[in-house]
C-alpha cells in the first residue's frame, strides 16, 4: 500500500458498512473529523491483537496489527455485545476508538459484556475518504431511493420480533422464507429492519428463498442506534416504501435486538400505518417473555401470530408455553411450521 499527500491506493481492506460505495480508485483523504456514515480510514493498532471483520464481499476477513482498512463511524446499543457512540464532535484525527461491530462500525466505547467478542480491538482514525472536489464521501450518498410517489404493491408482510438479540429470531425469519417457497411463492423480500448491519444475515435470507434483501446501510446508516434519535420516522417510511413497492408474494422482516432498543417502537409504528394487518411472529427465551411482549404488542395493536425460540425447545417448554400464553408454538429451528398460519 502507498501513501503519499493524502493518497492511498485503492487495494485496501473494506469491511461491509460500505458495501454499497463503489470502487473509488486511489483513495484521497483528510485529517478532519468524522461524522456517522462517513467513509474513513483506520489503523489497527501495532499493540493490538488480530480481528476478525465481516469484508465488503461478505466473508470474515483478518485485521492484523498495523492494517490500514476502510470503516464507518456509528453507534451502536447492544444488549448483549458492545455498546459505543460518534463524541458529538465527532472521531478526531490520531485519536484512538474501538471497532463496535464486525461490520465495520467505530466509535468511542462506553462498555461491553464479558462474552467473547472478535471484533473490539483499539484502532486510530486516520482521516476521512474525499471525492475530487474534497467532499467527505457518506454511505448516505449510495442509498437506494425509492420515488415517493412509488406504489405499494400490497404483499403481505410476515413481522419478526423477539425479546431480546439471540432468541432465534433470524432463524424464525428463514423458516418464514422457507415455507413460503415451498408453498411456490418465488418472489420473496427480506428486510432486516433494526439493529446493526450485516451481510452474513442477509446471505441467510437469500439462502432461504429471498430474492432481494435489505437491512439499513441500504438506506444510508450503518446502525439504527442509537434510540429516540431523530428522523427515523423518515428513515423507516424510506426503507418500507422500497420494500413494498417491488412486486413480490410476500415481504418478510425482522426487526433486530428488542422490542424497546434500535428504534424498534418507531418502526414497528411506521409498518403499522401501511399494514394494519399482518402476520407477527414473536421469539423469546421463555413463557414469562412472551407474556411481556404479548402485552407490549398489544398496546402496539399488534397481536402475535405465533411464538418460537428456545421457549419451544422442549416439548414441555412449547406445551407451557401455549398453555400460559393462548398463542400458538412452534419450533422453527425444528420444523417448519408457519405454513399453517
Amino acid at each position: 500500500m502507498h501513501n503519499d499527500r493524502g493518497f492511498i491506493a485503492a487495494d485496501i481492506k473494506t469491511t461491509s458498512v460500505l458495501r454499497r460505495v463503489p470502487r473509488l480508485g486511489r483513495i484521497r483523504h483528510r485529517a478532519i473529523p468524522a461524522r456517522e456514515g462517513d467513509v474513513c480510514l483506520f489503523k489497527l493498532t501495532t499493540a493490538a491483537a488480530p480481528i476478525a471483520v465481516e469484508a465488503a464481499s461478505g466473508r470474515f476477513m483478518t485485521l492484523v496489527p498495523g492494517d490500514i482498512f476502510l470503516a464507518t463511524p456509528g453507534y451502536r446499543e447492544s444488549t448483549r455485545w458492545v455498546v459505543g457512540v460518534v463524541p458529538d464532535s465527532g472521531l478526531v484525527p490520531r485519536r484512538q476508538y474501538w471497532v463496535l461491530a464486525d461490520s465495520g462500525v467505530v466509535g468511542q466505547l462506553i462498555g461491553d459484556s464479558p462474552r467473547e467478542k472478535g471484533h473490539l480491538e483499539r484502532v486510530t482514525y486516520l482521516g476521512a475518504v474525499c471525492d475530487k472536489r474534497g467532499a467527505v464521501i457518506n454511505i448516505r450518498q449510495f442509498a437506494a431511493k425509492t420515488p415517493a410517489r412509488a406504489p405499494d404493491r400490497g404483499a403481505p408482510v410476515f413481522l419478526v420480533v423477539g425479546t431480546s438479540s439471540h432468541v432465534g429470531k433470524t432463524t424464525a425469519a428463514m423458516a418464514v422464507l422457507q415455507a413460503l417457497r415451498d408453498k411456490g411463492h418465488e418472489n420473496l423480500v427480506a428486510l432486516k429492519a433494526t439493529g446493526t448491519s450485516s451481510i452474513d444475515e442477509l446471505g441467510c435470507y437469500r439462502d432461504y428463498g429471498a430474492a432481494q434483501a435489505f437491512d439499513c446501510v441500504d438506506f444510508g446508516l450503518p446502525t439504527t442506534y442509537p434510540s429516540d434519535r431523530d428522523g427515523m420516522h423518515s428513515f423507516f417510511d424510506g426503507a418500507l416504501r422500497t420494500c413494498l413497492s417491488i412486486r413480490s408474494d410476500a415481504v418478510v422482516i425482522e426487526c433486530g435486538g428488542d422490542l424497546f432498543g434500535a428504534n424498534v417502537p418507531v418502526f414497528l409504528e411506521c409498518l403499522k400505518d401501511r399494514r394494519p394487518e399482518l402476520k407477527v411472529i414473536l421469539a423469546a427465551p421463555d413463557a414469562p417473555a412472551v407474556l411481556g411482549a404479548k402485552a407490549v404488542l398489544h398496546e402496539m395493536g399488534l397481536p402475535i401470530t405465533v411464538v418460537t425460540g428456545p421457549c419451544t425447545d422442549t416439548p414441555t417448554l412449547q406445551e407451557r408455553t401455549e398453555a400460559l400464553c393462548g398463542i400458538p408454538a412452534v419450533n422453527m429451528a425444528e420444523e417448519v411450521g408457519i405454513a399453517s398460519v
